[in-house]
């Protein structure tokens, strides 16, 4: 399964796996693989927590089991919380696959770039080291993950039931908080087309009006990729991020602050 838990994960399997590429770019491979996977498994990982859990620290034959088996198990969950509840913390799965399996993949890079994994046992001692690194970094989103997923309706609760309404609901620090963590996604998938405009927009023309480095997106894309590497085309992404960051993080406090005075002043003249 894509996801066992952070200390039985699978390391990497041989230098010949990651050595093909420079480990920044494996980092960034790794997470997205282990990412996609996730979608595809969590529901398997909703099920696997809720048996988990179920008859904590209870004798054997002493408590009720709503989740008896794989299949009765994904039924119970889709009955209780709807089919989208079979990818409660997706969220959080997607963080903990991507924080724990870029520093996994990353880490392990940069040991065969050293030649450690050319060592007797060095295969062995990076995996270990990547491995534990990467479920260190990636243990705050596991807690959280598990959390989520162990929460449904009363009647089928197992285990203890979080709740993780650690924000007002009316707080402008839910604004804050949701524009941080979305100029994240934005600036990451944003900034490689953000340097081909640029590009494309700054290059010299010639008399007709006709780029002479670019023929156009794809070719900008390519030639960037050839010549600079991939990684380029994330030139920029700390300025970008600290710019889109505050603007996004802005823009979504004062659309929030705006609605509650508008939703105040109707209310004002309707009294």
């Amino acid at each position: 399964m894509a996801h066992a838990s952070p200390l039985t994960q699978a390391q990497p399997a041989g230098p010949e796996a990651v050595e093909t590429v420079p480990p920044a770019v494996d980092l960034v491979l790794g997470a997205s693989a282990c990412c996609l996977a996730c979608v595809f498994t969590n529901p398997l990982e909703v099920v696997k927590t809720r048996l988990q859990l179920q008859g904590e620290l209870q004798a054997r034959g002493t408590y009720p089991r709503p989740y008896r088996g794989l299949m009765a198990s994904v039924a119970a969950v889709a009955r209780a919380d709807g089919l989208r509840g079979l990818q409660k913390g997706l969220a959080a799965g997607l963080l903990y696959q991507g924080l724990m399996n870029g520093v996994r993949f990353y880490c392990y890079g940069l040991a065969g770039q050293a030649g450690l994994t050319q060592q007797p046992g060095g295969i062995v001692v990076a995996g270990a080291v990547a491995g534990a690194l990467g479920a260190f970094v990636g243990s705050p989103a596991y807690l959280v993950k598990t959390q989520l997923q162990a929460q449904t309706v009363a009647a089928m609760a197992v285990g203890h039931q979080h709740q993780h309404q650690w924000l007002p609901e009316d707080s402008w620090l839910v604004a804050l908080a949701g524009g941080m963590i979305s100029s994240v996604a934005v600036a990451a998938v944003m900034t490689p087309f953000d340097v081909v405009s640029t590009r494309l927009y700054n290059q010299p023309v010639d008399g007709a009006g006709r780029g002479q480095l670019y023929g156009g997106l794809a070719d900008c894309l390519v030639k960037i990729c050839q010549q600079e590497g991939p990684l380029a085309l994330y030139k920029g992404l700390g300025p970008a991020y600290l710019r889109l960051g505050p603007h996004t993080i802005l823009s979504m406090l004062f659309w929030d602050e705006l609605r509650k005075l508008a939703r105040r002043g109707a209310q004002h003249q309707g009294t």
